[in-house]
């Protein structure tokens, strides 16, 4: 009996840290993906569109996270800062999601939630967030990444804030005058990432 007592214990140790492995987001390589290291975000299945990047969809400022228009751009390259401060990012952590090499209207690359746009209803992802500092200011600033089958889904639903009422959502596609706009929206928009 006292012998299959160091058994369970392993098969227990061993159990644990398989499960804390899965919940790592792997990269196209099937590298575990790194916080402050430069990936692209691509869509996750064979498209005509590229990668992520920004443009303005009123021709002024705040610039909107969008798809690119050919499938030969991987977009702008860009990083992810856990909530948690750890270097590897994992599923369903608050992170934020910063272009790097982007100054548009003198604001940050931060993406945020920019809530319901009135003219057309919808709830676009933007940039101008605040990198860091969790909590009730920085709310609208933290995205995670889910698995969905064997692609990953960016997510909007922050827990930053234990007293903060947020609307999650999947993030998905708008499309407006032949552009492809983030939004919170179902389905969700499956990606892939690769690193820089």
């Amino acid at each position: 009996m006292l012998a299959i007592f160091p058994l369970v214990v392993l098969l227990l140790a061993l159990t644990g840290r398989a499960r804390s492995a899965t919940d790592q987001v792997l990269d196209v390589d099937g590298n575990p993906v790194r916080a402050g290291i430069g990936y692209y975000i691509l869509p996750a299945h064979s498209s005509r569109s590229g990668g992520l990047t920004s443009l303005s969809r009123s021709g002024s400022c705040p610039f909107n996270v969008v798809q690119a228009d050919s499938g030969l751009d991987q977009g702008t390259q860009l990083t992810f800062a856990p909530a948690t401060g750890k270097k590897e990012v994992r599923l369903v952590t608050d992170l934020n999601i910063e272009f790097l090499s982007v100054n548009h209207c003198g604001s940050s690359a931060v993406w945020k939630y920019a809530g319901v746009d009135e003219a057309t209803g919808q709830r676009f992802i933007t940039l101008g967030g605040t990198a860091g500092n969790p909590g009730p200011a920085t709310v609208s600033n933290w995205f995670k990444i889910e698995k969905e089958g064997d692609h990953y889904a960016l997510v909007f639903c922050p827990t930053v804030c234990e007293s903060c009422r947020v609307v999650c959502g999947n993030v998905g596609i708008y499309s407006e005058n032949g552009s492809q706009f983030l939004a919170l929206s179902d389905p969700a928009f499956p990606v892939k990432f690769r690193k820089a």
